[in-house]
């Protein structure tokens, strides 16, 4: 997968707009219990992270579904789940170590953040700028920076 979905923790405050985003994208309704990407939040410590799937290396999503339902796209790098395919067993959603698999009981198949195929709406609607959608090498890059620049000033 050449981009990455990248998450600056300190820029988000949890107005759970990726959240809304999402759902009305993919299900047509703002619901958050539908959404790809959640919004964790500590309120008394102040804290507000947004997760979604990390498109694993090696997905135990994948590797557990018994229908095949849940693949690797090999020209995009993105994990995703097949509706049509999925018996609702729920193997995915329990193999996740992030719980980023989902289970919708209404149509009785699991989902995930699938990055909208390639232009994530989420990152779109994020005002604070705390999710981007970049090249692998410009995010690491940002990263080292960022880390040299804190290292610099101590």
């Amino acid at each position: 997968m050449n981009k990455v979905l990248m998450i600056d923790y300190h820029k988000c405050v949890g107005c759970k707009n990726c959240e809304m985003i999402c759902s009305l994208v993919h299900e047509g309704i703002c619901a958050p219990s539908l959404s790809r990407i959640r919004v964790a939040k500590d309120e008394r410590a102040g804290w507000n992270v947004p997760v979604t799937c990390a498109m694993c290396e090696k997905p135990l999503c994948v590797l557990v579904c018994p229908v095949g339902a849940a693949s690797r796209n090999q020209a995009t790098g993105l994990v995703t789940i097949d509706e049509q395919k999925c018996i609702g067993c729920r193997q995915c959603v329990q193999a996740c170590p992030f719980s980023h698999v989902n289970f919708n009981p209404a149509r009785g198949a699991a989902f995930k953040c699938d990055r909208c195929s390639g232009d994530p709406q989420c990152v779109k609607y994020c005002w604070t700028g705390a999710l981007t959608y970049e090249p692998m090498e410009i995010a690491l890059n940002q990263k080292r920076q960022a880390a040299a620049q804190k290292i610099a000033n101590e």
